[in-house]
């Protein structure tokens, strides 16, 4: 059995670097968003309960937690990330290259 010459495969490794290279640079960047809000949503919270303590706001968080609690379920987690995954592998050709990249740069990120 010979081996594949490389001008056949050529395109083929172009697709599956490019997805790889696509992937980690997606997962990379939604991580480093992802901490950019985990900041932005901490001092938030932190600034909302300075003006509660002195008196500026009154904050219902058993609404807050009513409201919230339903979006942090194991399903609705799960369907979230199917989603996004969609989303980001739409119509490319390189998905299967893609998700292993991007799910690289979520862990390097």
């Amino acid at each position: 059995m010979n081996a594949p010459d490389i001008i056949s495969v050529a395109p083929y490794l172009e697709q599956l670097s490019f997805g790889a290279v696509a992937g980690f640079a997606a997962g990379y960047a939604l991580k480093k968003l992802g901490k950019l809000v985990a900041v932005t949503l901490g001092l938030i919270f932190v600034i909302l309960q300075v003006l509660a303590y002195v008196g500026f706001v009154n904050i219902n968080w058993g609404e807050i937690e009513r409201q919230v609690d339903p979006l942090l379920e194991a399903s609705s987690l799960r369907a979230t990330w199917s989603w996004l995954l969609r989303v980001l592998t739409f119509n490319l050709t390189f998905a299967a290259a893609f998700v292993p990249g991007f799910l690289v740069g979520l862990r390097r990120g």
